[in-house]
C-alpha cells in the first residue's frame, strides 16, 4: 500500500485529474469524490479536475457530475474513491488514463490501481480524504471541502451510530463543525423522505419475514413500487429500517430491478455477512454489504444462508 505522501506527489504531477466512485453512489461515494476534487482545485487552480459517473436523483443536493470525454482521459490521473472492485466503478473508462489511484475503506479484495491506499478501520472514504488533507502542506480543509466530507461520514456511520465510528471519526467531525459546516442542515436533508417512501416504510413491516434466529428479509418488488409510486433508488431509503426491531439481528432487502433481478442489501448487528454477499456477485463491509440475486429463488436461497450465519453466530456467543 502507498503512503499519503506518495499519493500527493502523484497528484502534483498531473495537469488533468478525473475522480470517480462507485455505481449507485451513496453520500460517502459522492462526499469523498467531491471533497477530494474541491480540495485539489483550491490548492492547484491551474489543474483541470473533473468528477465523473452518473447523477443520483435523490442526492443531487450533495453533488452532481460533469461531462467527461474520451479526450479528457488522455494523459490524465484517474482517482477512484470508495469502490472496492473494478466492475462497480461508475465509468468503465477508468483504465484509459495515464495513472490510476484507488482510495477506499472496504476490504481490499480487488487491489487495482498503480497506487492504492486502503484503510478498513476508517469509518468511510470521506474520513480517509480528511486524513489525506491533514497530512499535506498543499491541500487544505476548508468549509466547502468539509461540507462534502461531513455528509460522507454521516452517511456511512448511520449518523455516528454504526460500530465503524471511532474516536478519530468524532475528532474529524469536530473539525468540520469548527469550520462552520451547517451539520444540522445536512442531517435534516439526509433524513428527509417523501410521503411515498414513508408509506413504503409502513409496508415494510407488513412484508418483513423474521425467522426465530433473528434473520429477516423483505422483497420490494416492481408491483409494490408501482403501487406506492416510488422507484428503485427511492426504495433504498428503507434499508436500515428493520434494524430498529428488537427481534432482528441481520437482514436482507431485495429490491427488484426492471430486468427482474434483485439488488440485495444486507445489513447486520453482529453476524458477518459480507462473505455471503461475495457468493452472490457482491461484497462490502462485514456488517453492510450488497449483492445481486437473479431470481426470487436465489433471494430465498440467500435467506436460508443468512439464517445459518445468524444461528451459528448466536451459538458462538453462548
Amino acid at each position: 500500500m502507498n503512503s499519503f505522501a506518495e499519493i500527493i506527489t502523484t497528484i502534483k504531477k498531473y495537469d488533468k485529474i478525473i475522480i470517480l466512485r462507485h455505481q449507485n453512489p451513496d453520500p460517502d461515494a459522492l462526499g469523498s469524490q467531491a471533497g477530494l476534487a474541491t480540495t485539489i482545485r483550491q490548492a492547484f487552480p491551474n489543474k483541470k479536475v473533473l468528477i465523473g459517473g452518473n447523477n443520483t436523483e435523490g442526492l443531487k443536493w450533495l453533488s452532481t457530475v460533469q461531462e467527461v470525454t474520451d479526450a479528457d482521459y488522455k494523459d490524465a490521473l484517474v482517482i477512484v474513491t470508495d469502490t472496492a472492485n473494478q466492475p462497480r466503478i461508475d465509468d468503465q473508462r477508468f483504465g484509459d488514463g495515464a495513472f490510476l489511484i484507488k482510495i477506499d475503506h472496504h476490504p481490499n479484495d480487488d487491489a487495482y490501481g498503480d497506487q492504492l491506499f486502503v484503510n478498513t478501520n476508517a469509518s468511510s472514504s470521506s474520513e480517509i480524504i480528511a486524513d489525506l488533507i491533514d497530512s499535506s502542506d498543499e491541500l487544505q480543509l476548508t468549509k466547502d471541502v468539509a461540507y462534502y466530507l461531513y455528509a460522507g461520514i454521516v452517511g456511512d456511520t448511520g449518523r455516528f451510530l454504526y460500530p465503524a465510528t471511532t474516536q478519530h471519526t468524532m475528532e474529524v467531525g469536530g473539525k468540520f463543525i469548527a469550520l462552520g459546516v451547517d451539520t444540522a442542515a445536512i442531517n435534516n436533508k439526509m433524513n428527509e423522505i417523501t410521503l411515498q417512501q414513508a408509506k413504503l416504510q409502513g409496508n415494510l413491516f407488513d412484508i418483513l419475514q423474521i425467522d426465530e434466529s433473528g434473520a429477516a428479509y423483505a422483497v420490494i418488488d416492481l408491483p409494490l413500487m408501482k403501487k406506492l409510486g416510488i422507484n428503485q433508488e427511492q426504495a433504498n431509503s428503507v434499508v436500515s429500517t428493520p434494524g430498529r426491531l428488537k427481534e432482528v439481528r441481520s437482514w436482507m432487502e431485495a429490491v427488484q430491478k426492471d430486468d427482474g433481478t434483485f439488488r440485495m442489501h444486507l445489513r447486520s448487528q453482529g453476524p458477518i455477512i459480507n462473505e455471503l454477499a461475495k457468493k452472490h456477485d457482491g461484497g462490502g463491509h462485514p456488517l453492510a454489504s450488497g449483492a445481486t440475486a437473479k431470481s426470487l429463488d436465489e433471494v430465498k436461497q440467500m435467506f436460508e444462508e443468512l439464517k445459518k450465519i445468524v444461528t451459528d453466530y448466536t451459538k458462538s456467543e453462548k
